[in-house]
């Protein structure tokens, strides 16, 4: 995901997965990819289809979650004019196109069974038959499928078939997840804010603040690559002060003083009109307190906490509330170990 024909990264994980690639390029065999969302499982099949002795000949992509069932078969063998109700002429699917390259078949394991088994025929016996069509077709297709499921316990489940599993799997290139890249997180944040900066027409490329950078070593990023793109993007155009290091980042970009809220979970109802219950106000007994400090630190993490919570954990907006900048209530944030999965 790091740009269309590029890798970005230096992890030993990363680094081994993209060696294994490079080595399985030139053979005309299978390739499965597996990876979470966002790891860059297309860059692998381009990277596979770009080493191999196939480069000149076309590399086609299907992604057979994008498609409703009943299309799927006649996108991957083609249909014969009249096959079916809208079939206006005759069309050649995506193996045909793909003859004497690659064909990237994406989201494997949303394939009907019925389309399995016309697959694994293809795979087979290299042989594809268009839909209304009495005669196969030969076709040279390398395939590089890609998936993101447990595809052995679905083969164990019945839903996926094992014979076509054993002959997609030549060999398997699992991707690692961002979170377990060591070091990539720095090295892809900075790629991709420069390509934002440059694009953007800054003269210099102000970095990130530690605060910053900290925060993205320690978001999980179940999004991977692309996530970290979006956000690094997203936090250099948002950012006014281009000539100091960039001091925020938002990771949810739905996160809003104003989104709406969920309905209320409670068993009582309310009158229409009547204004919600104001919260007790807080009873302190000041004869308990034999610490000043740490009555007074409790006391205004109770009030910061209370105000992030009012504020939708808008920082800013929060900042603002309590009349502190915002470096400063990040401050106060750090030091009571406030976040929003407390």
């Amino acid at each position: 995901m790091e740009r269309e024909n590029q890798f970005i990264g230096q992890s030993g994980a990363f680094l081994d997965a993209v060696e294994r690639a490079s080595r399985a390029a030139p053979m005309a065999r299978p390739v499965l990819v597996i990876g979470e969302r966002g790891t860059g499982k297309e860059l692998i099949a381009e990277r596979l289809h770009r080493l191999s002795d196939r480069w000149e000949e076309p590399l086609i992509v299907m992604n057979c979650a994008a498609l409703p069932e009943t299309l799927i078969e006649a996108e991957l063998f083609g249909h014969e004019q009249g096959a079916f109700t809208g079939a206006t002429r005759a069309r050649a699917g995506r193996f045909e196109e793909a003859d004497r390259g690659t064909l990237f078949l994406d989201e494997l394991g949303t394939l009907s069974m019925s389309a399995q088994e016309r697959l694994l025929r293809a795979v087979e016996y290299g042989e594809v038959t268009r839909i209304g069509a009495s005669r196969p077709t030969r076709v040279d297709v390398r395939i590089v499928a890609a998936t993101n499921e447990d595809l052995p316990k679905k083969a164990e489940e019945g839903t996926f078939r094992a014979d076509l599993l054993d002959r997609l799997t030549f060999e398997v290139i699992t991707l690692p997840p961002l979170r377990v890249r060591e070091g990539d997180i720095e090295v892809l944040a900075d790629y991709f804010g420069r390509r934002m900066a440059a694009e953007l027409g800054w003269e210099e490329w102000p970095g990130f603040s530690a605060e910053v950078a900290q925060a993205m070593e320690d978001h999980p990023w179940p999004g991977n690559v692309r996530e970290l793109r979006n956000v690094v993007e997203r936090a250099v155009y948002r950012w006014d002060l281009w000539e100091k290091p960039i001091g925020e980042v938002v990771f949810d970009p739905f996160d809003s003083p104003w989104k709406p809220l969920p309905a209320p979970k409670s068993n009582s109802v309310e009158e229409p009109g009547q204004a919600p219950a104001a919260p007790a106000p807080a009873v302190y007994d000041f004869d308990e307190v034999d610490d000043l400090r740490a009555a007074v630190d409790a006391h205004e993490r109770t009030i910061v906490e209370h105000a992030l919570g009012a504020n939708r954990w808008n920082q800013r907006q929060t900042a603002k509330a309590l009349g502190l900048s915002y470096d400063q209530l990040r401050h106060c944030m750090k030091k009571h170990g406030l976040s929003q999965s407390n």
